[in-house]
């Protein structure tokens, strides 16, 4: 299971979970975590005006909703900024990672 945001992809093998944002002039930095130890996710839909985001939370990473306006910040490596095509994608990806942690 994928969903493509801005700059990265987030995937989901059903125990998983990779973060693989693709920064301007660098390489691909891949973040893997297991869905068992995520604490929290946060989705907020991207809407014709304004991009959405995925957020998980993990022991050791700031709270979401830390990065001032409410947004997770681009660097957070636990959150990817999805575009209104990826609304559904990232549902059910999200709906998948909270199955599995429970």
């Amino acid at each position: 299971m994928d969903v493509k945001g801005i700059q990265g992809t987030i995937t989901f093998d059903g125990e998983w979970v990779t973060i693989t944002k693709t920064p301007l002039g660098a390489r691909p930095a891949p973040i893997r975590f297991r869905a068992a130890d995520v604490t929290a996710t946060r989705l907020k839909p991207a809407s014709t005006l304004f991009n959405g985001y995925v957020q998980f939370h993990v022991p050791g990473s700031l709270a979401p909703g830390q990065a001032g306006n409410g947004r997770p910040d681009p660097g957070d490596p636990h959150s990817l900024h999805i575009r209104k095509s990826a609304n559904d994608a990232a549902a059910k990806l999200v709906a998948a990672v909270e199955q599995a942690r429970g």
